[in-house]
């Protein structure tokens, strides 16, 4: 079994610890000869970076070699895989676009609403430009991308790479989802299959089964109803707002019953119900920032100072399980079943061909293989194709420097639908990007 270089880009994440683990406990299965960090913050990589250092030394010892830098060739020359997860503007500038959003009386949310569009427009630039530095030094990696919002990343990435058939979008959010689902069913997250379709955070599960073919989607809809829906995840279990989140997911399936929802739907559902629940001054991101990012920086400078990890409360988490098992298959051409971003292609026959749409894929060394879903009803048509009109308009408008197409967009987005508050909150938001986003 061949070993992998990896490449980490934006290895200053706070979720970057958590990945470093899930390839520990995949080591069998994804071998490694070599990991390197990649970031263009120094300072924020250097942390993760340390306590990577000790945690592989006592726990990966067969690795041949870790480094850290932020020279792109030293970083991607060589590469088999390069896993992104960049935050153009970090968490700062995400505080910035939910307290503007709700300053107007619109959800104020990472991927949702006016939130989505503004880290889309500062992702793309610095997405692409990442693309075109990988290519130039490992034309054949793998990369596989997590950036958000992956919709409107992913759609960019179509136009500006078309033939680029080793760059793959993909979300963890389905498969957090599907870890609740096994609690509920006291089945393995792993042994269960899963029918899906739709836009990124925008979706909806058809059908559950097990792999010997049992279908438990109406039972597990009855436990969710019956018995309620929480987050199982250890990463999101204990965060209040993912509670929430979770209970809202009940309801959803007791408003529309036909088909298990994509959490995120929330926001695009209940808008109002999702203002009135925030705090401008307690935004998700202050959650973040007080939250995940002080535990993970605490951590990483306590594994530093102490000379070890074994105290460290560090754990495996799906984030990083779902991203190395994907890549696992693509390497190995394992097959395996996944829930990842493709081309439309027909896979919804009454989608339009270039939609970048979210559904169930085998992976193989010759990339995904979706699978056909066929006509979807016209409730869910009709709710995706305006949410997929707002994410082209917001790519539209990022090559075209258009500013009407932003307004265009947000006036579609279920979040907003009021033009007077698309313009208002689209001039705050140019405002607060300014160095971000292209000139309008």
């Amino acid at each position: 079994m061949k070993k992998q270089r990896l490449v980490v880009a934006g290895s200053g994440s706070t979720y970057t610890m958590g990945m470093m683990m899930s390839l520990i406990e995949e080591k069998e299965r994804f071998p490694l000869k070599e990991v390197v960090f990649y970031d263009i913050d120094e300072k924020r990589q250097e942390r993760n970076a340390k306590a990577t250092e000790v945690l592989f030394e006592e726990r990966y010892p067969e690795l041949d070699s870790f480094s850290y830098t932020t020279d792109k060739q030293k970083a991607f020359e060589g590469a088999d895989f390069v896993f992104v997860q960049i935050r153009t503007g970090g968490l700062a500038m995400r505080e910035k676009d939910e307290q503007i959003a709700l300053k107007h009386g619109i959800v104020g949310q990472e991927t949702c609403g006016p939130g989505g569009m503004a880290y889309g427009l500062r992702s793309i630039k610095d997405m692409i430009q990442l693309v075109k530095d990988i290519r130039k030094y490992s034309p054949d990696a793998w990369i596989l991308n997590y950036t958000n919002p992956a919709a409107i990343v992913a759609d960019a990435l179509a136009r500006e790479f078309p033939s680029d058939d080793r760059l793959m979008n993909i979300c963890d959010m389905p498969i957090a989802i599907m870890i609740s689902y096994a609690k509920l069913l006291q089945l393995d997250v792993w042994d269960l299959v899963p029918e899906y379709f739709g836009l990124n955070h925008f979706g909806w599960f058809t059908k559950i089964y097990d792999k010997e073919g049992n279908d438990h989607t109406e039972r597990l809809k009855n436990l969710i109803i019956e018995t309620g829906f929480k987050p199982e995840d250890t990463e999101i279990a204990n965060d209040v707002s993912w509670q929430k989140t979770f209970e809202q997911a009940r309801q959803m399936l007791i408003d529309f019953p036909e088909f298990l929802p994509n959490t995120y739907l929330q926001y695009y559902l209940y808008p109002e119900q999702m203002v009135d629940k925030e705090d401008p001054a307690n935004t998700r991101a202050r959650q973040v920032i007080e939250g995940r990012q002080k535990r993970v920086h605490d951590t990483c400078d306590f594994i530093i100072k102490e000379g070890t990890a074994e105290n460290a409360d560090l754990h495996v988490d799906i984030h990083g399980v779902f991203m190395v098992r994907a890549a696992e298959s693509l390497a190995y051409n394992l097959a395996e079943r996944f829930i990842v971003i493709v081309k439309n292609n027909g896979i919804i026959p009454n989608l339009p061909a270039d939609a970048m749409v979210e559904v169930p894929c085998l992976l193989t060394s010759q990339g995904p293989q979706p699978f056909t879903v066929g006509e979807i009803p016209t409730f869910y048509k009709g709710l995706i194709e305006g949410q997929l009109a707002y994410e082209k308009l917001v790519v539209d408008s990022y090559f075209e420097k258009s500013k009407q197409k932003l307004i265009q967009a947000l006036t579609l987005n279920r979040t907003v639908v009021n033009v007077s508050k698309a313009k208002a909150v689209i001039e705050d938001l140019i405002a607060a990007n300014k160095g971000y986003w292209p000139e309008y």
